[in-house]
């Protein structure tokens, strides 16, 4: 399910706390209503919207740290390959194939690499054929001077650092909500939104402020769907940067 219609489906939730609260305001005996009845209500109110809040806050801040370093991890990808890319042209002309091995292998890496992260956790990682291929070309080079091979060398470095962060991106963990979380901190939203109109009457004022709380609680929710999915949605990680990292050689 798509971030933007759980987020619509925890509106309609929350939002369904006030018709709630309305309606138990009208069923219930009128001395249950009382002073000292709002001021126990209100409290245990209040401490459900503080755990809330510290909650909401939190997951906000781990989703971005999450999302922040496997945007890091991208750019670090896209840093190794134009680094690749500049040592074996340095190299010289016997690094020509590899160079052109790098940039028809660009396409389907970055497309294997968001498709991984929008598949269910818990596949098995398969080796790249073709980036394997390059690694061992770059090993088979036969340096003529000691230039060479110190360019061979810083290669196949940057290579093995590359695939480290590869396989760190892969073996992130997944960062989906678990769903009993979810509810629990939703079930709170319903409980605070249905004390808003237990002890008030509903009328337009009230009710167009009601809704406008409820939109701001299920974004909340939110950016927290979305940022623990940087591979896809609204807010994924863009992959053009590293599609256009290496310009085409020169015929």
């Amino acid at each position: 399910m798509s971030s933007v219609t759980l987020s619509a489906i925890i509106f309609v939730l929350v939002l369904g706390g006030v018709f709630i609260g309305s309606g138990l305001r009208r069923m219930l005996p009128h001395h249950h209503l009382s002073k000292d009845s709002q001021d126990v209500v209100r409290l245990g109110v209040g401490l459900i919207a503080t755990i809330s809040a510290l909650v909401l806050g939190l997951l906000i801040a781990a989703a971005k740290s999450s999302f922040d370093t496997q945007s890091g991890q991208v750019k670090q990808i896209t840093a190794g390959i134009i680094l690749i890319d500049n040592l074996m042209s340095e190299y010289g002309p016997a690094a020509q194939p590899i160079r052109q091995q790098i940039r028809a292998a660009m396409g389907s890496f970055v497309d294997r690499m968001w498709r991984e992260k929008k598949e269910e956790a818990g596949r098995p990682y398969e080796a790249n054929a073709a980036a394997e291929k390059i690694y061992m070309d770059i090993l088979a080079l036969t340096p003529q001077n000691e230039t060479q091979k110190a360019l061979q060398s810083r290669a196949v470095q940057v290579v093995n650092d590359l695939a480290q962060t590869r396989l760190l991106l892969f073996a992130e963990a997944d960062n989906a909500i678990p769903g009993p979380f979810i509810a629990i901190l939703v079930f709170w939203l319903v409980i605070i939104f249905a004390s808003f109109s237990l002890f008030a009457e509903l009328n337009p004022t009230t009710f167009s402020f009601l809704c406008l709380f409820a939109l701001s609680s299920s974004c909340a929710m939110f950016l927290i769907l979305e940022l623990s999915q940087p591979f896809s949605g609204l807010m994924m990680i863009p992959s053009a940067p590293l599609r256009a990292a290496l310009a085409p050689l020169a015929p």
